[in-house]
């Protein structure tokens, strides 16, 4: 029998498709400075590891200098801070697993490579009507995941061994945190990932719907 006590979840592409307001933001930086635009399932493998990253992927090799990549940065929080709610929504299912969550008294957190202050306007919009107990994006200062530290500090503000702690995400970085944090990795395959990425960096489960989630507890 699972004793599973909490749930972290990663946000883009686990608990929201957001993948949309992302790319025609980038897309519109991209457009405005003479540069190609990419695909939307493109961008589903430039996120996931911050917003510089993204920039730095999705600029020509040839113009990944860091005056370029500061100015794109720049004008991509402007445009993605005006159109973050534009197409975004949570995924089919994650209302009522999350609703399950609550009633059984399952400690909720998210943990993700979001900018911070844009991770919690998202949060404010779309998912506040849940106890989240800790909702944590990327702060200057701190590592992104895959880096454990913030899994860390969300373990110890849960009180609850890492072991009974379930991360659900849906790229190969997440499965990573999830394993040097000591909690169980489970992975979203209706996320931006595939479960090859998922299996090759550790899932202990993949799951194809947010309800599967709940066979664990």
């Amino acid at each position: 029998m699972n004793n599973f006590k909490a749930v972290v979840f990663d946000l883009d592409g686990t608990l929201l498709d957001t993948i949309d307001d992302l790319g025609d933001s980038m897309n519109s930086v991209l457009e405005s400075m003479g540069f190609p635009v990419h695909t939307i399932p493109e961008y589903k493998y430039f996120i996931g590891k911050g917003l510089r990253n993204l920039v730095t992927q999705v600029l020509p090799p040839d113009s990944r200098d860091e005056k370029t990549i500061d100015m794109c940065l720049d004008k991509m929080f402007q445009e993605y801070g005006g159109r973050w709610g534009d197409k975004t929504l949570p995924y089919p299912g994650i209302s009522a697993l999350l609703d399950v969550l609550t009633e059984r008294k399952i400690k909720l957190a998210i943990l993700s490579n979001k900018a911070h202050h844009i991770t919690m306007l998202i949060f404010e919009k779309y998912l506040s009507k849940w106890p989240f107990e800790a909702v944590f994006g990327e702060r200057p200062g701190i590592p992104r995941k895959p880096d454990p530290s913030v899994a860390f500090e969300i373990i110890d503000m849960l009180d609850i061994p890492a072991n009974e702690i379930i991360y659900l995400g849906d790229t190969g970085g997440d499965m990573e945190t999830a394993i040097k944090a000591g909690m169980y990795p489970v992975g979203a395959l209706w996320g931006f990932r595939n479960a090859d990425e998922l299996m090759e960096h550790g899932a202990k489960l993949m799951i194809q719907t947010p309800v599967e989630l709940l066979k664990l507890f």
